[in-house]
């Protein structure tokens, strides 16, 4: 299961069925579960946790130092849960001292091709970040988000759940849950009604959430007075509380 030509520090402890490819580095303080696969040339540091089930492709670099200026070698950590899929060339960092200092990430999520997740972020689960995709340093993304190829994030924003970013997008201030975002700088354009559809939200849900969308961006109204108007709506739509809990966590804004 492991090639003689991968190196594996004495201290590394991988679950008995875990694979490693040939010229892959796996160093100290690094956890591996069950059934996770490693192809060859991956490196990855500690102290660093991975999940079961985890397919890794050559050239990704998982757990290394972050490249925040500030990071003077402390040891923070990165988690990464189960049935991820990162592709080749992708960089996912530890987190910082400043913050909580773990880098964290969720469970059945796709990373695809040099993808860059920075220190101290938050990925939910079920999620997509295409090609070429960067996370800024603190970014936090919620549940079934997908973030189209090249997209970039600005540190500390916070993506809410079943957002779709087009492809390109400059994300500079944060999104609310259910939005269809794209442009630099990134643009609302509706909600996510399509992606709604495929994961079983009834239509009257959708509709509950297109005339939320409208409160937040039609009416005029500030920011609190929009989010006291949907906290009254959302006692008969449950499908609203996630946008709530993505208005109320906003610390740089919403798009507009």
């Amino acid at each position: 299961m492991i090639h003689p030509q991968a190196i594996i520090d004495p201290s590394a402890r991988l679950a008995s069925d875990v694979t490693v490819g040939p010229w892959t580095y796996i160093g100290p303080n690094v956890e591996i579960g069950a059934g996770t696969r490693i192809e060859s040339h991956v490196v990855i540091k500690g102290p660093t946790k991975i999940g079961a089930n985890n397919h890794i492709y050559q050239f990704a670099s998982v757990g290394e130092d972050c490249q925040d200026l500030k990071y003077d070698g402390e040891p923070t950590e990165l988690v990464i849960g189960d049935d991820n899929t990162i592709r080749e060339g992708c960089t996912i960092h530890r987190g910082t001292v400043q913050d909580q200092g773990i880098t964290r990430i969720g469970n059945h999520n796709l990373f695809m091709a040099n993808v860059h997740v920075a220190h101290d972020c938050v990925v939910g689960s079920h999620i997509i970040i295409a090609n070429n995709a960067a996370l800024a340093g603190h970014v936090h993304v919620d549940d079934h988000t997908i973030l189209g190829g090249f997209t970039a994030v600005h540190q500390f924003c916070r993506i809410g759940a079943h957002v779709m970013c087009g492809a390109g997008t400059v994300v500079l201030q944060d999104i609310p849950a259910y939005t269809l975002a794209t442009g630099n700088a990134a643009k609302p354009h509706g909600i996510n009604a399509e992606g709604l559809r495929r994961r079983g939200f009834s239509a009257e849900s959708i509709r509950a959430l297109k005339n939320a969308y409208k409160t937040v961006y039609r009416q005029n109204l500030s920011l609190s007075d929009a989010i006291d108007k949907l906290a009254v709506e959302a006692a008969s739509e449950p499908a609203l509380d996630a946008l709530l809990r993505s208005l109320r966590n906003s610390t740089r804004g919403i798009i507009r």
